[in-house]
């Protein structure tokens, strides 16, 4: 096992790593890592389902998209985030609770009544205080979860505060939970960076031949070229969503416009809009075809004098 603590902070880049270290390389890995302030949604997520748009742009959080299922979770200085890229057994590599027990053993270890939640989480008097999450590539594995050791929970909050039923699609939906942090369960008093050395101590001493390991040059090249490529690109984090529908009502003061979009890999591919400003056809035939992204509608309203200056970003903000 090669022991790997990230230079970065940057989200796009830790999550480029995981591909990477899971689809370019052949040993076993555990990976630790603290990102910026971001949210991270699952592969098979409708990314602007899970989060509140409004805040997110406004407080320049970025969203990243990971090649493993599950729900969206919030990521910030106060949350450690572990990776386990493991080769194995063809058929037998999804094992959630096996991956995840040795973080759980170094919980238990320091005082803390973790314990293994139905929905592949850690629970602390049922505050979740983990997620974890999984995606097999041929033989190999990658499992990684969070660690709400310090996290600030209020941005937490607001980062994914959504309206469940604004979006009509199948794509995964994110299952809320009360969530705490591990700080407060500690019975000796620690920063994050004192836990994390204490973790990966902990996990170095559980696999036998584990080893301290960096990344070359090499790695890091490899790992920028996937983040260009992939990870800071809007066609993936966001495009990538599942088919969607949207039916939103949109009012200008005393106007009222009835907006029906359908968005496939990003683009609107159908549009409908009905309601008491001229022109509608032409407006609804404008954005079909567009990206289904604030500024790009924004741009489009504003440079071909679709609807007056003054209605725009109501009009975008309700297209969303």
């Amino acid at each position: 096992m090669l022991i790997l603590d990230s230079p970065s902070r940057v989200p796009q880049f830790n999550i480029a790593a995981e591909e990477y270290l899971l689809k370019e390389t052949r040993q076993d890995y555990a990976f630790f890592y603290i990102n910026d302030p971001s949210i991270i949604v699952g592969k098979h997520q409708n990314a602007w389902a899970e989060i509140n748009l409004q805040w997110t742009r406004k407080n320049n959080i970025p969203v990243v998209r990971r090649i493993s299922g599950g729900g969206t979770v919030w990521h910030d200085e106060g949350n450690l985030n572990f990776s386990f890229i493991l080769n194995g057994e063809e058929g037998k590599l999804v094992n959630f609770r096996e991956y995840a027990s040795p973080v759980l053993d170094f919980l238990v270890k320091l005082g803390i009544p973790a314990e293994f939640g139905q929905r592949n989480e850690m629970l602390v008097g049922g505050l979740k205080i983990s997620g974890n999450a999984e995606h097999v590539y041929r033989r190999r594995v990658l499992h990684h979860g969070t660690l709400l050791f310090s996290s600030d929970l209020s941005r937490l909050s607001q980062a994914l505060e959504t309206d469940p039923e604004q979006y009509k699609d199948k794509a995964v939906q994110s299952v809320r939970s009360k969530t705490g942090n591990i700080k407060d369960f500690l019975k000796e008093d620690m920063g994050i960076v004192e836990f994390r050395k204490l973790l990966l101590g902990h996990v170095f001493d559980s696999y036998k031949g584990s080893e301290i390991h960096t990344f070359s040059d090499s790695d890091i090249s490899r790992i920028e070229e996937l983040v260009r490529e992939k990870y800071s690109l809007w066609k993936w984090n966001v495009g990538y969503s599942p088919r969607y529908s949207l039916k939103r009502e949109i009012r200008i003061g005393d106007i009222r416009v009835l907006v029906e979009l359908k968005v496939e890999k990003g683009q609107i591919k159908d549009c409908r809009i009905e309601g008491d400003i001229s022109d509608l056809k032409d407006l609804a035939i404008q954005l079909t075809g567009v990206a289904h992204d604030p500024d790009t509608i924004r741009d489009l309203l504003w440079d071909r004098n679709l609807v007056k200056p003054e209605w725009i970003d109501i009009f975008v903000g309700g297209l969303f």
